[in-house]
C-alpha cells in the first residue's frame, strides 16, 4: 500500500538526518526515496518505512547503497525482502522483465521460448516460478525443469529446445544467505557484452512487472514441465564424452546438499562405474548446507574433503568427488600415493584442469593446430604448455567467467573445440552446453583416476609427471572480503592505487610489467606505456622478472571481495627435483601474499 504524502515527508526527514550523521550513504538515501514514493515500489514501501522508524540504518545502507549489478555470473547477492542491492521479488522480477523486454526487441515477430531451472537454495523454487510467470506474461513459452537441476542442464535445455534465453536460479557456491539469477542467451551461454549491458538498461527502466498465475500457465500449456525428457537427453550428451578404459574405481561422491545427485550419480553408473557411493550426510538438497564446513558448499575448499575423508578411508574409496550446489563445479581428493591409501589430499582447480586437458588430448593422436582449448587469464599456464605439447592451440586471453569460454566456442566454431577450463573448478568437454559442467568433469576425472590406478599411480603422481615434463607450476589465491558500501570504496581505492602507482616489486620479486586490462595498456618498469591487446575489464596483471611468475588482482564479479591470483613457475630443467622446485616457488608465493595483505589494508 502506498504511503501518504505526509508519511513520505516525515520518513524522508529521518533519512536526510541519517545521511547528515554519517549513518547512511547518499546513494542509499536516493534509492530509499524511490522505494518510498514511486508507485512501482508501493508493495514494499511499508516495510521500508518500518526499517526507517526502527533506525535500521546499517541494514538499509547495505541493501540500498547501489543497484545490484550483473557480474561474471549474473545478478547475485544476499536475499532480503527490500532493497536495490538485494535479491528479492522486486529485483528478481525486474531482472526477468528486463530480460523479456530485451529478448522481444532482439527477436521481433518470433514465437519466443525461455528455459528455466533452479537449485536447492532457499526460495529458488519461488523465484523460478516468479520468473516463469513473468516470461509467460510477456509472450514466451517456458520450458521448466520441475525439480532441483543443475546449471549445465539448463544450458543444455536452452540449446536442446532452441530457446531464445534462459534463467537459472542459483547463487552457486555462495553462502546460504544468497541467491541469484544467471541469465542465458540463445546459445546456451551466459549473456555476454553487449547483451548484458543492454539487459541491465532495460532492467533499470522497468516500471510495471507483468505476471500471470504459474499454475494456470502450466494448465494452459504456456509452461511446459520437461524434466524427465531433458534428463535423458542431457545425460546421453554427457555420456558421449567418455573415453572408455578401466572402471575399477571406488568413488565417494557428495553433492554438498545441492543438485548433483540427480546427474552425477546416474551418469557415473551408466558409464560403468559400479562402485559409487553417495555421501549420506550431504546427500539431500538443503539450502542451509548444514553438514558442510562453514555452511559454504564450495569444492574449492579443501576442508570439504576433510569432512568426508574418514568415511572414505573406511569404505576404501579411491577418490572423493564433490560438486557445488548447482553442480557446475567439480572438486576431488585422492591419496597422494597408494602406499598410504587412507590419506586424501585435494587437488586445486588449476591442477585438475591441467590433468583433464592432458587426459583428453592424450586419448587421440590426430590433433591439428585447428583444434583448441580455452582458459581464462587467471588459469594456470601449465594447461597451455600441455596443449602446446600436443600441437593444439590455447585461447587464453579471457577475463574471469566461463561465459567468455562459451563465447569462444561459438566464435571459433565448436567442431574443433576440445576442452574449456578455469581455475575455480569449472570444466567443459563437448559442445552440448556453453557452461561449465560438474557432471562431465566428474565422469572424466573418474576415468583418468581409474586409468592411473590400473598403472599403479594416483592423480597426484600423474601431476608430478606433468611438472617434470612441463615445469613445476603452483598457484595461490588470496581472497580479501570487503563487504558493504565501505568495502566497495576500499576495493576501488586499492585498484586505483595499484593502477596509478604499480609497485616496483612484490614479495622481493621485481615487477617488469603491469598489464592494465581496464586502460588497455602495459606499464613497464622504466615507466613507459604501450598498448595492450586483449579483453577490457577491471583486471591488473603484474609480470615478474622470473619468467612465468606473475600476480593478478581484480574485484570479484559475484561477491564483495578482492581476489589476488599468484602464479609460480620453475622451468623443466629446474623441476626434476620437485621438492626443491616446490620450496623455491612456495617461498616466492608466500612472500608475495604477505606483501599483498599489507597493501590491501585500508589507508
Amino acid at each position: 500500500m502506498a504511503l501518504s504524502t505526509d508519511q513520505q515527508s516525515a520518513l524522508w526527514e529521518q533519512v536526510e538526518q541519517a545521511v547528515q550523521e554519517g549513518k547512511l550513504t547518499e546513494s542509499a538515501a536516493q534509492n530509499i526515496r524511490k522505494w518510498l514514493t514511486q508507485e512501482r515500489y508501493a508493495d514494499y514501501a511499508a516495510l521500508v518505512a518500518d526499517h526507517i522508524r526502527q533506525g535500521q540504518w546499517k541494514t538499509l545502507d547495505d541493501v540500498f547503497w547501489t543497484v545490484i549489478p550483473f557480474g561474471t555470473g549474473g545478478r547475485r547477492g544476499r536475499m532480503y525482502p527490500i532493497g536495490t542491492n538485494a535479491i528479492n521479488d522486486r529485483t528478481i522480477g525486474e531482472s526477468a522483465q528486463g530480460l523479456a523486454t530485451y529478448v522481444r526487441e532482439s527477436f521481433p515477430d518470433t514465437e519466443l521460448a525461455c528455459g528455466i531451472a533452479y537449485d536447492s537454495r532457499h526460495r529458488s523454487r519461488h523465484f523460478a516460478e516468479l520468473c516463469a510467470s513473468i516470461m509467460v506474461a510477456n509472450g514466451f513459452r517456458v520450458y521448466f525443469l520441475d525439480d532441483y537441476r543443475s546449471t549445465p542442464e539448463l544450458s543444455f535445455l536452452i540449446r536442446h529446445r532452441q530457446c531464445h534465453c534462459g534463467i537459472m536460479v542459483t547463487a552457486s557456491h555462495n553462502p546460504p544467505s544468497d541467491n541469484a539469477v544467471k541469465v542465458y542467451w540463445a546459445t546456451g551461454g551466459q549473456v555476454l557484452p553487449p547483451h548484458d549491458q543492454a539487459i541491465i538498461e532495460r532492467v533499470m527502466q522497468v516500471d510495471d512487472i507483468a505476471t500471470v498465475d504459474f499454475q494456470t500457465a502450466v494448465a494452459d500449456g504456456h509452461v511446459i514441465l520437461c524434466t524427465e525428457e531433458t534428463d535423458r537427453a542431457y545425460q546421453q550428451a554427457v555420456l558421449e564424452q567418455q573415453r572408455g578404459g578401466p572402471r575399477d574405481l571406488r568413488i565417494l561422491y557428495s553433492p554438498l546438499h545441492g543438485v548433483g545427485k540427480f546427474s552425477v550419480i546416474p551418469i557415473l553408473q551408466q558409464a560403468g562405474f559400479e562402485q559409487v557411493e553417495l555421501y549420506g550426510p550431504q546427500a539431500e538438497p538443503d539450502g542451509d548446507f548444514p553438514d558442510v564446513p562453514g555452511h559454504v558448499a564450495n569444492p574449492e575448499n579443501p576442508a570439504v574433503f576433510d569432512v568426508m575423508a574418514g568415511h572414505a578411508a573406511r569404505i576404501g574409496a579411491d577418490i572423493i568427488l564433490a560438486s557445488d550446489p548447482d553442480c557446475d563445479r567439480m572438486g576431488c581428493a585422492t591419496p597422494r600415493s597408494w602406499s598410504n591409501p587412507d590419506t586424501y589430499v585435494s587437488l586445486t582447480g588449476n591442477q585438475l584442469g591441467a590433468l583433464l586437458a592432458d587426459y583428453l588430448l592424450g586419448t587421440r593422436s590426430d590433433w591439428s593446430n585447428a583444434h583448441y582449448i580455452v582458459k581464462t587469464l587467471v588459469t594456470t599456464e601449465l594447461t597451455r604448455r600441455v596443449a602446446d605439447h600436443y600441437g593444439v592451440r590455447t585461447i587464453g586471453d579471457l577475463l574471469v567467467g566461463f561465459k567468455y569460454i562459451g563465447g569462444v566456442i561459438d566464435d571459433e566454431g565448436p567442431e574443433h573445440f576440445v576442452f574449456g577450463t578455469e581455475e575455480s573448478h569449472g570444466y567443459l568437454a563437448g559442445t552440448y552446453a556453453r557452461d561449465k559442467d560438474g557432471a562431465v568433469a566428474c565422469l572424466l576425472i573418474a576415468e583418468l583416476a581409474a586409468r592411473c590406478k590400473a598403472e599403479g599411480k594416483t592423480l597426484h603422481e600423474r601431476l608430478q609427471e606433468l611438472h617434470r615434463q612441463h615445469g613445476y607450476h603452483a598457484e595461490r589465491l588470496l581472497t580479501i572480503a570487503m563487504p558493504g558500501s565501505q568495502g566497495m570504496k576500499q576495493m576501488q581505492a586499492l585498484m586505483e592505487r595499484l593502477r596509478r602507482e604499480p609497485p616496483a616489486s612484490l614479495g622481493g620479486c621485481r615487477v617488469v610489467r603491469c598489464r592494465d586490462y581496464l586502460a588497455g595498456e602495459s606499464i613497464h618498469a622504466d615507466g613507459s606505456r604501450t598498448p595492450l591487446e586483449g579483453p577490457h575489464g577491471n583486471l591488473l596483471f603484474f609480470d615478474f622478472e622470473h619468467q612465468g611468475n606473475a600476480m593478478a588482482i581484480r574485484p570479484s564479479g559475484t561477491e564483495p571481495k578482492i581476489k589476488c591470483y599468484m602464479f609460480g613457475y620453475e622451468p623443466p630443467e629446474a623441476s626434476q627435483d620437485l621438492e626443491a622446485a616446490a620450496r623455491t616457488v612456495q617461498q616466492r608465493l608466500e612472500a608475495i601474499e604477505a606483501e599483498m595483505r599489507q597493501l590491501a589494508e585500508p589507508t
